[in-house]
């Protein structure tokens, strides 16, 4: 663990306020104000392991980082003593049961008794030449991307918001920047860092060269329409034009694809591409990378296990025809999440329809809009558009119970309630009464789940209330507005720790979803 540094992210740099980093001196850390990683450990399953602690000493003349090494005991009372079989800390995803496969997972597994060995179980591992193990290159997380030339980049600012172009990118590490960069059109055809060339001229090292191609072009103006290329296959350079730059790059967007073995197999790459003038003196581009391991849907979590404050509550729908196939379907936004009605600058209803903001776990959050009603608005019409302003139009029934919660684990979905209330307040507007919905309140109830150590947010009920008001008629020629109103609140219903029971925390256990695999 004393060679293990989760924040060394610069190559031959010290890292600002990594405590663990071993490009850094002692005259950079009397520097520092804090580590950012104060305490470094293997693998939190274990019951006893090393422990890498680091601090500062800010009463020293100058401050010096403090380096000890412990022994840490795991708390837990399910914890591994021993690593004997190393392949048993991992595994391969289960197969699940679909109307194609059914038949047979059944003829495989109806006996009364099966082989539960894995394959690889008696393989001679030491019998491997090692000229088969150099034959690919497997990452592991956090580990740089390694190219022909030397690896792929990534532009952060470090000290200021200036662009460096020395940040590599990690494996498995989602990450999102943004800098800025000095241009000039009389100069701006000479910065590599402005070029597409610069960002996919090279290959990823891998069993066979893994070449980055161009998967979308899309083209900024100067007044910031943005027009997407119907072809993507040709390299567009940076070039003076009337006394513009035009085909400089604003923004790089990198989409891997690996295998479960750690094993890049396709990159590709988005560009924004736009224009300066001759006033530009600077312009600011935006870097952002992900992975998605082949065969799967890219699915972004919202913790692991436990919701992380802050993050999208995940929502999604029941599939019709259960059993088959057995899995919630993520919501039509883009990433499945519990939306409220968002509030826009002047307060219009109709015009903040279609837009939308997640609901992000553990902030209570209160939106709005006004809306003007006239004699002539018909009731019926008038109740469906502000259903769908609350709502919007495909309202989910189902909130994931955990952030990472997978569609396939149907019981750990938690189905939304609905209500609906109705207040006294009458406006006079229609010649019949007509009742019309003007707020929705959405109620979040959550618990910590698992061991006291360390707890995890995990759903338990969600309602959603639709409070209606009653309309009579209004005088010919005259108008009236009304307040419409989304508002979410989380409530902690965790019960509280029983004192005198301080030595022994209670037990909560649950089956593995995969116990009665492949029967649901």
């Amino acid at each position: 663990v004393a060679k293990l540094c989760v924040c060394d992210l610069l190559v031959a740099q010290c890292d600002v306020n990594c405590c663990c980093d071993p490009d850094c001196s002692a005259a950079d850390f009397s520097l520092f104000t804090t580590c950012s990683v104060p305490i470094v450990t293997g693998d939190s399953r274990l019951c006893s392991q090393k422990a890498a602690i680091y601090s500062l000493d800010v009463e020293a003349n100058p401050p010096e980082r403090i380096f000890k090494l412990i022994d840490q005991v795991n708390p837990s009372l399910f914890c591994i003593h021993a690593t004997n079989y190393k392949e048993a800390l991992s595994f391969g995803s289960p197969q699940m049961p679909t109307s194609e496969n059914f038949d047979q997972l059944l003829k495989e597994f109806e006996g009364a008794t099966f082989s539960t060995e894995p394959d690889g179980w008696n393989i001679n591992t030491d019998a491997q030449s090692p000229s088969d193990a150099n034959e690919t290159y497997r990452y592991e997380y956090g580990v740089p991307i390694q190219t022909v030339d030397a690896f792929l980049r990534l532009p952060s600012p470090v000290v200021s918001s200036w662009c460096s172009d020395g940040n590599p990118a990690g494996f498995l590490v989602n990450q999102a920047t943004k800098c800025t960069r000095s241009v000039r059109v009389e100069t701006c055809g000479n910065i590599q860092a402005v070029s597409m060339l610069f960002y996919i001229n090279s290959s990823i090292l891998v069993v066979s060269k893994v070449n980055i191609t161009v998967q979308s072009i899309v083209v900024q103006s100067l007044n910031g329409m943005w027009t997407s290329l119907n072809s993507s296959d040709v390299l567009r350079l940076p070039m003076i034009l009337d006394e513009l730059c035009i085909n400089i790059v604003l923004g790089v967007s990198y989409h891997i694809t690996y295998t479960d073995a750690g094993e890049i197999i396709e990159a590709a790459a988005s560009f924004v591409l736009g224009a300066i003038n001759k006033e530009a003196l600077s312009i600011q581009q935006s870097f952002e990378i992900s992975f998605t391991q082949v065969n799967t849907k890219p699915v972004p979590l919202s913790g692991n296990p436990g919701y992380v404050v802050g993050l999208p509550v995940r929502a999604g729908f029941r599939p019709q025809g259960y059993p088959f196939p057995v899995e919630i379907l993520f919501n039509t936004n883009k990433y499945g999440q519990l939306t409220i009605l968002q509030s826009t600058s002047n307060q219009d209803c109709l015009a903040a329809q279609g837009a939308r903001t997640p609901v992000l776990f553990g902030y209570n959050m209160v939106s709005g809009c006004k809306l003007r009603i006239t004699a002539a608005v018909k009731c019926q019409p008038l109740t469906q558009t502000l259903l769908d302003l609350l709502k919007g139009q495909t309202f989910p029934e189902y909130v994931a119970s955990f952030g990472n919660s997978r569609a396939q684990d149907v019981l750990d979905w938690v189905p939304i309630t609905h209500f609906q209330t109705s207040e006294q307040r009458i406006y006079n507007t229609f010649q019949t009464s007509c009742q019309i919905p003007i707020s929705l309140e959405i109620e979040v109830k959550w618990t910590k789940y698992g061991s006291l150590v360390n707890p995890q947010a995990r759903i338990v009920n969600v309602t959603a209330t639709i409070t209606t008001t009653t309309l009579k008629q209004l005088p010919s020629g005259r108008e009236r507005t009304i307040p419409v109103t989304s508002s979410v609140v989380f409530t902690d219903i965790s019960s509280p720790a029983e004192p005198g029971y301080k030595a022994w925390p209670t037990i909560s256990v649950k089956l593995p979803f995969d116990f009665f695999f492949p029967f649901v």
